[in-house]
């Protein structure tokens, strides 16, 4: 393409000329380009002042180990479509984390179907995600809440049990404040939260509903938070009511948190899973990611390990300790006795391998098969899990 290409922070008249862009891009408007223009920094590319690509980001903490870790978190992105084959999109991807690398972000989350090309970039999918449906009589015939007060609305203690269950996941957004009036305006949420009488908040639901073609609605969850075995059952039970008007009970992709609830319990085990793009993860600062990670309490760990270059040359080498629920890494000249690319290096953050047999298979090289126990021991304490779409 002829013409001067440049790359700037959008103000108000690229700003509208990206949404424009945007809806022809994905062929419907992108209601997230506006909605999130209070909170959202939007870097465009520009050819003679006209917007030819572009992408909203985030910076927004998400958990590790039960610790907050600043994460530059990347949507709403595209390329007009004469300009792409161009690897314009890998330098926009550039563009767009430099202000969050600024401003504290030392790991990135995206979740795009273009899976491929994403890992070129750097990024690696830690788990699977699935979005699964179910009949809502299978859930009235199979789940209980007996002793369950159930009241409408998101209140002060329903968002902070969601906090605090979201750290016990690897993953999960510290969502910030003005995060639930966007996810209810944007996909007009029903929120409900459950107690037993005389006690705390342990659950809390968000749901939407989406008209059938001829009768009744489906119901679609967005937000399944529970505390306890109990709880979880009974808030199963509350979809399972809604079977009068709603045949089928969707979780949306991440939605159903990766616990065995559902398989131990259904009469009749009716699900259906549909695959979802992943979403990926990039480390951006090695050091401070791992300084600023939780790791487990009991664990006194020293690995050497080896981490490719971006270029695919020599590998970096560096000494990995945790103690006291603490770690740091620094570059030594010891050997590596587990090698890893940067991609598998966001796996093992994230706790995606839950196994050396896994990370093996995945191609994680070790010299020392204790040396790879141990440091897929250090990240598998807890699951990693993404239930947030940004």
């Amino acid at each position: 393409m002829s013409g001067s290409l440049s790359f700037t922070a959008a103000d108000d008249g690229l700003w509208q000329q990206y949404d424009e862009l945007a809806a022809r891009a994905y062929g419907h408007r992108v209601g997230d380009i506006t909605d999130l223009r209070e909170h959202a920094d939007l870097r465009v590319a520009t050819r003679d002042g006209r917007v030819i690509a572009g992408g909203l980001g985030l910076l927004v903490n998400q958990f590790f180990g039960g610790s907050p870790v600043p994460s530059a978190c990347l949507g709403a992105g595209c390329v007009a479509p004469e300009e792409r084959g161009e690897h314009l999109a890998a330098r926009m991807a550039a563009e767009r984390l430099r202000p969050l690398q600024e401003t504290g972000a030392v790991i990135s989350t995206i979740s795009t179907s273009s899976t491929g090309y994403a890992r070129r970039l750097g990024w690696e999918a830690p788990v699977p995600v699935l979005a699964w449906a179910v009949a809502s009589d299978d859930l009235k015939r199979s789940f209980t809440g007996e002793d369950v007060e159930i009241e409408p609305g998101l209140t002060r203690e329903a968002q902070d049990l969601q906090r605090d269950l979201a750290r016990q996941w690897n993953g999960p957004l510290e969502r910030p404040a003005w995060w639930s009036a966007w996810k209810e305006s944007k996909s007009a949420l029903m929120t409900y939260h459950f107690r037993r009488p005389g006690q705390s908040t342990a659950g809390m639901l968000s749901l939407a509903t989406k008209r059938r073609e001829r009768h009744g609605v489906n119901l679609v969850v967005h937000d399944f938070w529970a505390a306890n075995q109990s709880t979880a059952a009974a808030m199963l039970a509350f979809l399972g009511r809604h079977n009068t008007r709603a045949e089928t009970i969707e979780f949306r992709r991440g939605a159903l948190p990766p616990y065995p609830t559902l398989l131990h319990h259904l009469h009749h085990h009716r699900l259906v899973a549909e695959a979802w793009h992943p979403w990926m993860l990039r480390i951006l600062d090695i050091p401070e990611a791992i300084r600023l990670r939780g790791w487990p309490a009991d664990l006194d760990a020293t690995v050497p390990i080896e981490i490719e270059n971006d270029n695919g040359g020599t590998g970096d080498r560096y000494i990995l300790r945790i103690t006291a629920g603490s770690a740091e890494i620094s570059p030594t000249h010891v050997q590596g006795k587990v090698t890893l690319t940067r991609r598998q290096l966001a796996v093992w953050y994230a706790g995606g391998y839950r196994t050396a047999t896994s990370a093996r298979m995945a191609g994680v090289h070790a010299a020392s098969e204790k040396a790879l126990a141990t440091l897929v021991r250090s990240t598998a304490d807890l699951e990693p899990w993404l239930p947030d779409h940004f």
